[in-house]
């Protein structure tokens, strides 16, 4: 039901699952595995996984920290995305990449939440796609110390919220990783 003309297909969008964002992230370990359970169930299943990688001037691109987890296994072939921002498409090659691809629903995983998951959700969201977040796939690491809720109470309210956004043509969900398909 995406706004995309001419685009009828899904992919799994696995943002920021770096070593130096997850590492002490909140149920790092769960949640790496149900991304890993993912990406394998998209590519038996004919989808796309596209990779998103965050750089800045303590996330430096080719660096040990800005490498992907060991856990998972990017392969030849598949999208790579290097961005500076929080929302995956700002200044990157997303759009075109997922265009060329058919793609209009998107599967959302990774890190951070309160940061580059939310912006790339709403990112997605306005540029036309369905988008569904994987309640159970998604991290971020402890700022309390800054005045944040625990990340717990963080998660639990992205989920909360994002399984009502709604906009003319266009569909918002939650789904367990369990529960995610990719047809």
């Amino acid at each position: 039901m995406a706004t995309l003309e001419n685009r009828d297909g899904a992919a799994l969008v696995v943002v920021d699952v770096q070593n130096d964002v997850v590492n002490g992230a909140y149920e790092r370990d769960a949640v790496v595995g149900n991304i890993a359970e993912l990406v394998a169930r998209a590519r038996a299943e004919g989808a796309p996984v596209v990779w998103v990688q965050h750089s800045d001037d303590e996330l430096v691109t080719g660096s040990d920290g800005w490498q992907i987890v060991p856990e998972l296994d990017p392969r030849a072939g598949e999208a790579r995305i290097h961005k500076l921002y929080g929302d995956s498409f700002e200044g990157t090659d997303l759009e075109e990449t997922l265009a060329s691809l058919g793609v209009d629903r998107l599967v959302v995983v990774g890190a951070e939440t309160d940061a580059c998951i939310r912006s790339t959700i709403h990112g997605a969201f306005v540029r036309g796609y369905d988008t569904t977040l994987v309640s159970d796939a998604h991290t971020a690491g402890d700022k309390t110390a800054w005045g944040a809720p625990p990340v717990a109470d963080v998660i639990a309210h992205t989920n909360l919220y994002w399984q009502f956004q709604r906009a003319p043509g266009k569909r918002a969900a939650v789904v367990a990783a369990e529960d995610v398909t990719f047809a």
